[in-house]
């Protein structure tokens, strides 16, 4: 054999190696997605949650929920956060929102508020303290001087719908459960941010599948949403034990794990309605501060994650024009990842249309996890609500 023969020949084994690979890892991405979508649900609505076994009534309206607000800079929205908290239905309610150093007119519309409603309640924090974030030193002020027998943290730009508080508790009571969290729906302004965020959820598939199913490491967390019972929360350290966790709310979820408490997760939707992600642009900037220390700041682990994905994406689109039948499974086997996003765009309420652009969209999250691992690693650390903090600093405190 001559040398270009051979050299051809390697080159050929080495494509249709990872074209095999594409396909054989997509398809398995589908297939354990769809396995684990049974498990991934919307929150149940009250007319499910009425009958003999679903523990309608329960409640009744008796149980007290302090709701956790922290509050940066949020006039845009913060005044309707409120008020739609204040319309929740079938319990009983204070609302504790601590203005987390606001420079806009955040400080007025919570005073006009707490005037026009005495179950609202503020406060300021001024001065961060050395050794804390500013989000979980406002929801530690906040939980620390909750009254009620739930706490529920929530982004102070989520618009919850008036019964989700009610349906929360009536699952936790069913299930037994000490926490319940949805994930933040978004107004979408583009299919690009609808499929971005059908993405998402595909990557979350899994961690419904094992927190519904008490698997004994499985922990989730949604910031949109936290639900945790009063006695779990305390018990568990709650954000004394995070004071230095960038992805607090998914680690909240880690501790209440540790301390042998139930969790359940559920597709927020329209349910939990935030101000984010309604562009794919907007996404990359909201997870800046997200992916990179999702992977407990590790390069490796990023670059392999992010680079990796990227060339089995590229391989997927080049497959079909290779020419050869591995090529084109390859390239086939990424749309399957049409399947469980459709699934998950009905649960939704949207159109199919989204579903199938989602394969197309993974490498903005590749891309994402790069930028936000670049952009990191550049600055030395993170700068949130005004903050910088150290990658040192981050990586001693936080929670793993």
């Amino acid at each position: 054999m001559r040398w270009t023969d051979c050299g051809r020949y390697k080159r050929t084994m080495w494509l249709t190696f990872l074209f095999v690979g594409t396909a054989a890892l997509f398809l398995a991405i589908a297939s354990t997605t769809l396995f684990h979508l049974r498990w991934a649900q919307r929150l149940p609505s009250l007319s499910d949650l009425d009958t003999p076994d679903g523990c309608g009534g329960a409640n009744d309206g008796r149980v007290q929920c302090s709701v956790i607000v922290a509050a940066r800079d949020e006039e845009l929205r913060i005044g309707d956060t409120v008020r739609h908290l204040l319309a929740q239905i079938g319990v009983q309610l204070e609302v504790i929102v601590i203005d987390d150093r606001s420079t806009d007119r955040t400080d007025e519309i919570l005073s006009r508020l707490t005037q026009h409603d005495d179950r609202v309640r503020t406060q300021r924090v001024h001065e961060l303290p050395d050794g804390w974030l500013g989000k979980c030193y406002a929801c530690h002020r906040g939980a620390a001087s909750a009254k009620g027998d739930w706490i529920l943290f929530t982004d102070a730009d989520c618009w919850l719908k008036p019964d989700v508080i009610s349906r929360a508790l009536r699952v936790a009571e069913r299930e037994g459960a000490d926490h319940v969290t949805l994930t933040p729906g978004t107004d979408a302004k583009s299919l690009g941010a609808q499929a971005w965020h059908l993405a998402f959820l595909i990557t979350l598939a899994n961690w419904f599948s094992g927190v519904n199913r008490d698997r004994a490491k499985a922990y989730l967390g949604m910031g949109a949403f936290n639900l945790v019972r009063a006695s779990a929360y305390r018990e568990c350290g709650g954000y004394e034990a995070l004071r230095l966790t960038v992805l607090d709310d998914i680690r909240l979820g880690l501790l209440l794990r540790r301390a042998g408490k139930r969790t359940r997760g559920f597709i927020g939707g329209s349910d939990t309605e935030c101000h984010w992600g309604t562009t794919v642009w907007g996404m990359i900037q909201v997870m800046e501060k997200n992916y990179f220390a999702a992977l407990d700041f590790r390069r490796g682990a990023a670059l392999a994650a992010g680079l990796g994905g990227m060339l089995f994406w590229c391989a997927a689109i080049v497959g079909p024009f290779s020419g050869t039948a591995v090529g084109v499974a390859a390239g086939l086997a990424m749309q399957t990842l049409s399947v469980p996003a459709y699934v998950f765009a009905r649960r939704l309420g949207w159109g199919g249309a989204s579903a199938i652009l989602t394969p197309l969209i993974f490498p903005v999250l590749f891309y994402a996890m790069l930028n936000s691992t670049w952009v990191t690693t550049r600055q030395g650390g993170v700068y949130w609500r005004n903050t910088f903090y150290s990658l040192d600093v981050l990586r001693i405190g936080a929670v793993r």
